[in-house]
């Protein structure tokens, strides 16, 4: 039986304002599917902080350390089942 894994997705432009480093971190992360698309829509967090989406919701962070951060505690926070 397959578990479903959380989806982290990152919007290009923001890989390139400095959430890469949080991507690369997440990706050795077995238990998380990471994806990466042109962009997500949400230009004006983009703009503003690193940021992805965490199963649908944005997470957002000061530094790529604080986004990796904040992602696992809202997965702590917002369990899938």
């Amino acid at each position: 039986m397959n578990k479903l894994k959380p989806i982290i997705e990152f919007c290009i432009s923001n890989l390139a304002s400095g959430s890469q480093k949080a991507r690369e971190v997440l990706e050795k992360d077995p238990n998380l599917d990471i994806v990466e698309y042109g962009c997500l829509g949400y230009c004006g967090k983009c703009f503003d902080s690193l940021f992805a989406l965490v199963n649908g919701d944005v997470v957002v962070g000061g530094t790529p350390e604080q986004l990796v951060d904040n992602i696992y505690q809202y997965l702590e926070e917002n369990p899938m089942f």
